[in-house]
């Protein structure tokens, strides 16, 4: 808002002209309940028969005057702040608005002397569910408009009776400043001259049935910090510097490329640090363990801590619990240029009922479903959007293409996708409707899926769209164009299962659980996988990796190190949570982070801590550097078993091929003794094998029962010491 200009002389004399004609009762009434649809038809400026009339609204003003051609000529008072008044151009002139308060003056641009600043483009796109850059269509724009600068706002609430925006400098009363609806779009706009970055507000709306409300912006790009619920105006003015980075993240597709991901709670991987201060920390710890991808926990904006970011109400802005949205991109830049992946959790199957954000957003259903059966989420407390909304599969589709283009993310990992999938997901008979096939299936939601990978694989190359889905469902990772949902890679959770199975039996009793480390080879090429051990796995009772594993100290960690050498040598990508890189013992806290004290110099087992990180760095280093373990990840022929049925010695033994045919050996021995001379089959045509890499080294804590030497075969097997409780990995040697 501009201060007053004490150049323009004081009024003089009565408002020259006619009286502006009066409101009728039922405009007035409903401008100033906030329930009118086209305030500016009443506000503003106007030809009327002797001139110009003017009218303003301004809540507890003193008085307002009109400003043109060097001269103010105030206006009457018509009671209820509103100000009105006739002055005799025969065109309307360049004006502006003289407002006189208890506390102060001020000169402003009167909004209602506008021209709508959203196009018919927009609203067409809109309209029919393809707007694809939405954020810049709806929300908070700062912009310059008619040669003025300020900030447009735009809102869909199609069911309002009316909108009006409300802001901290209003005190949160939005009667000056109603909004009015575009046609037949639902969208709701007022450009507001003056007002600009860091301005907090949100839209006041009267619903259909009378009752008003305010709402956060579901657009929002920056919000307060909770629990505070504003929504703020922003803008970027971040100069990115990974321009390397974003050309060539698509020379390779993923599936046929390293992908180690490290899976991290931002606010609490070190407690306290914002994201410019994890920017300096977290991408070089990352690189330095060898992994290619960071796979963030929810970034958007969420009001209850405690559900670690999967209940968002800010689908648009990242959380301001860790600084402003271009602190947000320093981050993923700062990984990028640090040659780190950043993928996020994006969760489009709920949101939260908090009466503040998307739920019953114009006082109806509008982002959920109007079947309350179907609106609930049983399992969560939320509501599940209505996927078979146009707009609604709008919003989503085109938030999934926000965080990839406006913070350069290069993945999408998205959560509950099974929920998202099946009509009776958590329900009872009589709790849901068949499709129209009379099927489990819900359409809608796989439209949405397949409309979304889509659209996300077209703008934005080189990223990944990551599915959790947790059952049978076919073709998650197949193209769309046959049938499929599209996505890049699918979480394998029947693996994640069966082996943490296996893992927490004592090894006497293995043998009777051979399969469970064996079946996932029956249907590895079914979908593009990664082998996921996140934090869902270590929370709620389910213990960290190390604990899950039986016996004393050392044979757990010596397990959990096994365990690693075989995840990093199966076929499919792999993510590890954070702290389950070092064994923490300790299930994952999201008030403390992982217990980072226990690699500290002054800790008496440290180094046994110490000894599991260095393997991981170990094994990502070697991963890396073997096409063999990434190459052929979804291809039958990269894979060979050696070793499938030695249930009674508890040894898994399998080759691994990269696309030229070169092998890697790998071999997982979970039983607690050595086995010397063990024969293990191996293609002809090596002169010798090399052990490249063995979990039970004694730097990583293990027994120090190695292979040194080459090892020859003969007859075509080669016979190999296998140590307790370990994997190692042999690979061709060429002398």
């Amino acid at each position: 808002m501009a201060l007053r200009d004490t150049s323009i002389p004081e009024p003089s004399g009565p408002v020259p002209g006619a009286t502006a004609p009066a409101l009728s009762p039922e405009d007035r009434g409903r401008l100033l309940a906030g329930a009118h649809h086209d305030p500016h038809a009443l506000l503003g400026a106007h030809p009327v028969p002797g001139g110009i009339a003017f009218r303003v609204l301004r809540p507890f003003a003193r008085s307002v005057s009109v400003v043109t051609g060097g001269k103010r000529t105030p206006l009457v008072s018509e009671g209820d702040g509103l100000f009105s008044g006739v002055l005799p151009p025969a065109e309307i002139p360049a004006y502006t608005l003289h407002v006189a308060y208890e506390g102060g003056e001020q000169e402003v641009h009167d909004p209602y002397r506008f021209l709508p600043a959203l196009g018919e483009l927009d609203l067409h796109l809109i309209r029919e569910g393809r707007h694809e850059q939405l954020w810049q269509a709806l929300g908070a724009q700062p912009m310059t408009h008619e040669g003025v600068t300020g900030t447009r706002f735009t809102v869909w609430a199609p069911n309002a009776q009316g909108v009006r925006v409300a802001t901290d400098f209003t005190y949160w009363d939005g009667t000056q400043f109603p909004m009015r609806s575009l046609g037949a779009s639902g969208v709701w706009e007022l450009f507001l001259p003056g007002v600009g970055e860091g301005t907090a507000y949100k839209f006041e709306i009267t619903s259909r049935y009378g009752h008003r409300f305010l709402k956060a912006d579901p657009m929002a790009r920056r919000t307060e910090e909770p629990p505070n619920t504003a929504s703020i105006v922003t803008a970027s003015h971040y100069e990115w510097g990974d321009a390397r980075w974003m050309a060539h993240r698509a020379d390779t597709p993923v599936h046929e490329a390293p992908f180690s991901v490290y899976e991290v709670h931002l606010p609490s991987w070190r407690p306290g640090l914002d994201y410019r201060q994890l920017a300096e920390e977290l991408p070089a710890y990352v690189k330095d363990l060898g992994f290619t991808h960071v796979e963030l926990m929810p970034v958007a904006e969420h009001p209850f801590h405690g559900s670690w970011g999967y209940q968002v109400t800010g689908f648009y802005a990242p959380t301001a619990r860790l600084g402003t949205p271009d602190d947000f991109r320093f981050f993923v830049d700062a990984c990028h240029r640090a040659g780190i992946g950043v993928i996020m959790d994006w969760v489009p199957a709920h949101f939260p009922k908090d009466d503040w954000a998307l739920a019953r957003f114009d006082g109806d259903p509008l982002y959920e479903p109007g079947d309350g059966r179907r609106a609930e989420h049983p399992d969560w407390g939320t509501y599940e959007f209505d996927f078979a909304r146009t707009e609604v599969r709008n919003f989503l589709v085109a938030n999934a293409v926000y965080w990839c283009e406006e913070f350069h993310i290069d993945g999408l990992r998205v959560d509950a996708v099974a929920s998202m999938l099946y009509l009776d997901y958590s329900r009872e008979d009589g709790q849901w409707e068949p499709n129209a096939y009379g099927g489990r299936e819900d359409l809608a939601a796989m439209a949405f899926l397949q409309e979304m990978n889509a659209t996300v694989y077209r703008r934005a190359p080189g990223v990944v769209t990551i599915a959790e889905e947790s059952t049978a469902w076919g073709g998650v990772t197949k193209p769309t164009d046959t049938g499929g949902l599209g996505f890049g890679l699918k979480w394998n959770m029947g693996w994640m299962h069966d082996s943490l199975e296996y893992l927490s039996h004592e090894p006497v009793h293995r043998k009777y659980h051979h399969h469970e480390m064996t079946f996932s080879m029956v249907y590895a090429y079914s979908e593009n996988y990664v082998l996921p051990i996140s934090h869902d796995e270590v929370v709620h009772g389910k213990q960290a990796l190390v604990s899950k594993a039986p016996g004393d100290w050392w044979q757990r960690r010596a397990n959990v190190r096994a365990y690693l050498g075989f995840m990093w040598s199966h076929p499919g990508k792999q993510l590890l949570f954070m702290g389950q890189e070092f064994a923490q013992g300790a299930e994952w806290s999201v008030e403390h982070g992982p217990e980072w004290w226990l690699l500290d110099d002054g800790y008496h087992s440290a180094g046994d801590h110490r000894g599991v990180r260095d393997l991981v760095r170990d094994l990502n280093t070697a991963y890396r550097a073997t096409p063999a373990l990434w190459q052929c990840d979804t291809r039958p022929e990269g894979f060979r078993w050696v070793a499938v049925d030695s249930a009674d010695d508890n040894v898994f033994a399998f080759l691994r091929y990269d696309a030229e045919g070169r092998p890697l050996l790998a071999v997982a021995n979970f039983s607690p003794v050595v086995r010397h001379d063990y024969g293990l089959w191996v293609p002809g045509d090596a002169v010798a094998w090399q052990e490249t890499l063995n979990t039970d080294d004694a730097r990583y804590g293990g027994s120090g029962v190695t292979n040194p030497d080459p090892v020859k075969p003969e007859d075509g097997c080669v016979r190999i010491t296998l140590p307790p409780l370990a994997t190692v990995w042999l690979t061709p040697f060429a002398p």
